[in-house]
């Protein structure tokens, strides 16, 4: 799994490890701060909660276009500091008291600043992981290094449900998990400019790219094909993200108004980051006992799975018999799958490239489209018969259901992301002809930014009244009309892309 990569993958996975650390500790706490320190309703709350985040992914679409005439390097520096600005301003209130007329302006300033920073830094990062594979020796690895690529990810946005948490819990303010991310940057730009070396040859221009030899030139008809193909996956990927990034929106509501939140028994393992962590280490320690040839490392995998195994034992017979579920914390789950799935997504798809079988990525696409909306249908069945949330709002009771609704409907929805979401950045990274590869990723961010801002069209409706499970149900019939899309255009996708 881990065999054939180039070195600077890693180096600019842990990079962008500890920055996304940083968002999604500021993200997990977000909705429930505009509510609890401003008092915004679910309908302003979403609205700024929407406009941000497609801010955040609009803004890689400048990036990209600066780094196509400047250097990616140059762009993804600033990225990190300006980011830091941002985060530094956020949390403010922490570090100093202020009038709270005067947070707000400060709040918008510091998301301003976010999404400027994070427009410079995030797509270009991954062109620059793209441009690794550009080398002939690591082409056919270009789908598995975007697929640890993005597990590195989620290791960073795995801890920041609990890193929020924490930190609320400990000083009383949301400001205080803001100020997490401050540090988690340093942590950030500290590897990305370590470990240069590894990855200064993938830092080149467009404009270099064009010039060298080594690439064969596209017709003009090959790069209108070829775009035409991105446009209509970025298309169908507005939707997928429309519904997934629910998770910081309504689906943290649907936690916080609808879901237990005293946990018992075997459900306690979820809400402990520790156990969690513990899983993760089992689960690759077993991959490496099945895929290594050195009997030495065997013995070692073995060791390190029963270490990982008592831990996950001794936490549960030691800690407290019931634990309170907070919001942001079902957060964790997300990543969580994602990490531990993405051994097994790389397994099978090399098992089905070995024997020639792999689907194409427009294929894969389409069918995490399908997941996406089998996750919704989960929703929708366990919101039966609840109380819609404006009778709850106007003070009307409703019965709570098990965690483990909005457990299955993560796990469900982490099976399409994997299917959808890296192999849709390694597709770009792979199709886009050179001299517009920057803006190309630009524009994947660019779909997913208006993806994201619809997510406010979901929270908008929350409280009108509309029965919940019908809420859901919008967004499963979304997604299965991008899922019939694709596969109705996918012949034309796989043909533009030879």
């Amino acid at each position: 799994m881990f065999k054939n990569q180039p070195k600077g993958l890693y180096a600019l996975a842990l990079a962008n490890t500890g920055e996304r650390f940083g968002y999604y500790t500021m993200l997990a706490i977000f909705m429930l701060y505009l509510q609890a320190k401003f008092g915004f309703d679910a309908f302003v709350a979403g609205q700024i909660y929407g406009g941000f985040l497609a801010a955040v992914y609009f803004m890689p679409l400048i990036g990209g276009f600066l780094a196509d005439k400047f250097g990616f390097g140059k762009m993804i520096t600033g990225g990190i500091v300006v980011m830091f600005l941002g985060y530094l301003l956020l949390s403010l209130p922490f570090l100093t008291p202020i009038a709270l007329a005067t947070e707000k302006f400060t709040m918008f300033a510091a998301l301003a600043l976010i999404a400027i920073g994070t427009g410079l830094f995030k797509g270009n990062l991954q062109v620059l992981v793209g441009n690794l594979y550009d080398a002939p020796e690591y082409q056919r690895q270009r789908d598995n290094g975007f697929s640890l690529f993005y597990m590195a990810i989620n290791i960073g946005a795995m801890f920041a449900p609990y890193a929020a948490n924490r930190m609320v819990s400990h000083y009383g303010t949301y400001n205080a998990g803001f100020a997490v991310a401050c540090i988690s940057l340093i942590v950030s730009i500290a590897i990305y400019l370590a470990f240069r070396p590894w990855y200064r040859n993938a830092d080149v221009s467009s404009k270099k790219a064009v010039s060298d030899t080594s690439f064969v030139p596209l017709s003009a008809e090959q790069t209108k094909q070829r775009i035409m193909a991105l446009l209509l996956i970025f298309a169908v990927v507005i939707f997928f993200w429309m519904s997934f990034h629910q998770n910081g929106a309504t689906m943290t509501l649907f936690a916080r108004d609808y879901t237990q939140h005293s946990v018992f028994g075997f459900d306690r393992i979820g809400f402990n980051i520790w156990n969690l962590v513990a899983i993760v280490i089992g689960v690759y320690a077993t991959f490496s006992i099945f895929q290594s040839k050195k009997m030495q490392v065997k013995i070692i995998s073995a060791a390190v799975l029963a270490v990982a195994a008592y831990a996950l034992y001794y936490n549960y017979t030691h800690e407290a018999t019931e634990i309170i579920a907070s919001p942001e914390l079902f957060q964790q789950f997300n990543p969580f799958f994602v990490v531990c799935l993405t051994p097994f997504s790389m397994a099978i798809f090399a098992y089905l490239a070995k024997k020639k079988k792999e689907p194409s990525t427009p294929f894969k696409i389409g069918l995490g489209m399908l997941v996406a909306a089998a996750g919704f249908m989960i929703l929708a069945f366990a919101s039966f018969g609840l109380t819609s949330p404006a009778d709850l709002k106007a003070g009307a009771e409703t019965a709570l259901v098990s965690p483990n609704w909005l457990i299955s409907t993560y796990l469900i929805l982490t099976f399409g992301e994997l299917l959808l979401s890296p192999m849709g950045i390694s597709f770009v990274s792979k199709v886009a002809p050179p001299k517009y590869k920057g803006m190309m990723m630009g524009c994947w961010f660019a779909a997913t930014a208006i993806g994201n801002y619809l997510v406010s069209v979901i929270a908008g409706i929350w409280e009108t009244g509309m029965p919940l499970w019908l809420i859901w149900g919008i967004l499963v019939v979304l997604c299965l009309i991008s899922a019939v899309f694709i596969f109705s255009i996918l012949k034309r996708l796989n043909n533009a892309t030879k």
